[in-house]
């Protein structure tokens, strides 16, 4: 699905990301972890198409990302609230959204559906513009627009920020839910490893924009791993 080589980016001296070869498959569930500033975001901005790689490539469905504009076709992503247009409404943007992929009103609305409980009444219907919600009802309007065409590809960047602890519980189960019905890639990232691992049943380790560890996550298996890993960097820092 993915296939990222030789790719590096670079702010200044700084190398933000620094990756030689990684690959994920149709169908994966990863979950990117790392540090802040350990080139989470950067990573997903460079497969989005959204910074220019000083090096290498990223491909989609064997795609070049800088080089045609397919892959946006089956491609949903939430990354921050840059990505909202703040002066419609929730039910605007929707159908905004929708339209761009040819879905109609009333398929938006079926679509909707299945996220009543993650909106949990305090989305649609409430007459507002979009940047009058709180960060956490931006964040829900963002992961369903990223979900609502059905992408074979969905990347969100720290889906489960300012998210209450009900609505962290329904997402979860809503990624799962879309990763197996609709045999959809779906990469994440998180500071919470407990939601990451939870979610994901494989998980990059991400430190200084290299991924240094691919670990195979079965029944929350990694938990351990992960844990040892911050441990140790927390221990070095003290």
């Amino acid at each position: 699905m993915i296939t990222i080589e030789h790719l590096q980016k670079n702010f200044g001296t700084k190398r933000a990301v620094d990756i030689e070869q990684y690959h994920i498959k149709k169908g994966d569930m990863l979950g990117l972890v790392g540090n802040n500033g350990a080139g989470k975001t950067t990573l997903f901005r460079l497969i989005l198409d959204l910074l220019k790689a000083d090096r290498g490539s990223v491909s989609i469905k064997g795609i070049d990302v800088s080089k045609s504009e397919d892959w946006k076709n089956y491609t949903g992503a939430f990354i921050d609230d840059g990505f909202l247009i703040d002066y419609l409404t929730p039910e605007e943007y929707f159908y905004f959204v929708g339209k761009m992929y040819g879905l109609s009103k009333d398929v938006i609305d079926e679509r909707l559906k299945p996220f009543e409980r993650f909106m949990n009444g305090e989305v649609v219907g409430q007459k507002k513009f979009i940047r009058n919600y709180s960060a956490g009802n931006k964040q829900k309007i963002g992961i369903i627009s990223a979900m609502l065409h059905h992408p074979e590809l969905l990347i969100l960047d720290e889906p489960f920020n300012f998210l209450d602890p009900s609505s962290q519980a329904i997402i979860k189960h809503l990624l799962k839910k879309y990763n197996e019905e609709h045999n959809a890639t779906v990469i994440i990232s998180s500071h919470n490893l407990n939601h990451t691992v939870d979610v994901c049943p494989r998980i990059a380790l991400l430190e200084h924009g290299i991924i240094i560890r691919d670990i195979e996550n079965v029944e929350n298996s990694a938990e351990k791993e992960l844990e040892e890993y911050f441990n140790v960097i927390v221990e070095e820092i003290l």
